[in-house]
């Protein structure tokens, strides 16, 4: 069994206590501030990481993170014609056009899409220069299967012209789990049993990551389920966390008790097109869930979701948060939205689509 990751908890320990004491499931909060988004880009040694809207009715995942003067991007869903969308809000701040690290959690199209495409077209690989590329170690996708073999295709040519590729597993065995940034920040892959051994869902190979400076952690898990979030407590020493990028865009087979109870998160942000049926037409299954919330409320009421699916059959949608960035300065937290700062819990969407668990109520 793999050995656990220590990182230093002390002051989330004692935050913690004092937001139980003082009211935790009432929305009270230390440090963080919901502000309207600046135009100028954050100075070496913050943190900023903006959770992209996509461009379309259709829900994924793509992640940009600015540590210091380092460049992240994790996933790139949720088709290939998002592709102008995230490389027009990446040019804002990646100013280099030098990505230093592409996380590519798993291999499913609402997670790489903007990766895998075909010869005619660029995908984010051509677009940016990629320094470290670390991904998936299995998958249940048909090698011969169109966008794997676009995505192989494409993390080829990126090495060719010098991108350093690993898998999750290969920085476990390799001794390069932790990556230091720069400016007392730290990028770590978590150790997961999925790495190795098989799994029935391709969203159990997700790799995870923690973004660290001194006592804020930012923890992202990709669609990563139940017995995978069961794992990651058991295979790692986790910190309670400022951020936690919702499991699984908020379904109800993520985001579980074994990992809240230890992360403990104070903001919650959902990457989807919230009640879109796009995998379902069952109202309560779809993103982000009753039971995601229910499990999430008595830990934050901080919750915070992209986009709103307006008419699935339409395909139309408009923003809910909009494009969300949580950022640290001097170790002050803001919530920053291009659309809307209400919380989940204060939406039309949810006061017609969900019920308000106990810890939400004032």
């Amino acid at each position: 069994m793999a050995k656990k990751k220590t990182f230093r908890t002390g002051l989330c320990v004692f935050l913690c206590i004092l937001l139980f004491v003082f009211g935790l499931s009432g929305g009270a909060f230390f440090g963080i501030e919901r502000l309207r988004p600046e135009s100028d880009p954050l100075p070496s040694g913050d943190i900023s990481v903006h959770f992209i809207e996509l461009g379309n009715a259709y829900t994924g995942d793509c992640t940009y993170i600015k540590a210091g003067d380092t460049d992240i991007l994790i996933d790139a869903g949720s088709r290939t014609s998002s592709i102008p969308t995230i490389a027009a809000y990446l040019e804002e701040y990646v100013t280099d056009g030098v990505l230093e690290y592409v996380i590519v959690t798993h291999a499913h199209q609402d997670h790489y899409a903007g990766f895998a495409t075909g010869t005619d077209t660029d995908s984010l690989f051509d677009l940016f220069s990629c320094e470290t590329i670390i991904d998936f170690a299995l998958t249940n996708q048909d090698p011969d299967s169109n966008m794997y073999s676009n995505y192989v295709r494409e993390r080829g040519e990126a090495i060719s012209r010098g991108a350093t590729h690993y898998t999750a597993q290969e920085c476990m065995d390799n001794g390069k789990s932790e990556w230091d940034l720069g400016a007392g920040i730290t990028l770590t892959i978590l150790d997961s049993y999925y790495y190795d051994h098989k799994a029935s869902t391709e969203n159990d190979y997700s790799v995870c990551c923690l973004i660290s400076q001194g006592d804020l952690h930012y923890l992202f898990t990709g669609d990563l389920e139940e017995k995978g979030e069961e794992y990651l407590v058991e295979y790692n020493d986790l910190p309670q966390v400022a951020l936690f990028k919702a499991g699984h865009h908020g379904s109800k087979t993520s985001t579980t008790d074994p990992l809240l109870r230890v992360i403990r998160p104070e903001i919650v942000c959902v990457c989807c097109c919230c009640g879109s049926a796009e995998y379902t037409d069952t109202d309560a299954n779809q993103f982000p869930t009753q039971d995601f919330i229910d499990r999430v409320a008595p830990y934050t009421d901080a919750v915070y979701v992209t986009t709103l699916c307006v008419d699935w059959d339409e395909k139309t949608f408009r923003s809910m948060n909009g494009n969300i960035v949580v950022s640290s300065t001097n170790g002050t937290t803001r919530v920053e939205c291009s659309a809307s700062d209400l919380k989940l819990k204060e939406t039309e969407w949810f006061r017609t689509h969900r019920d308000t668990p106990d810890a939400w109520v004032a």
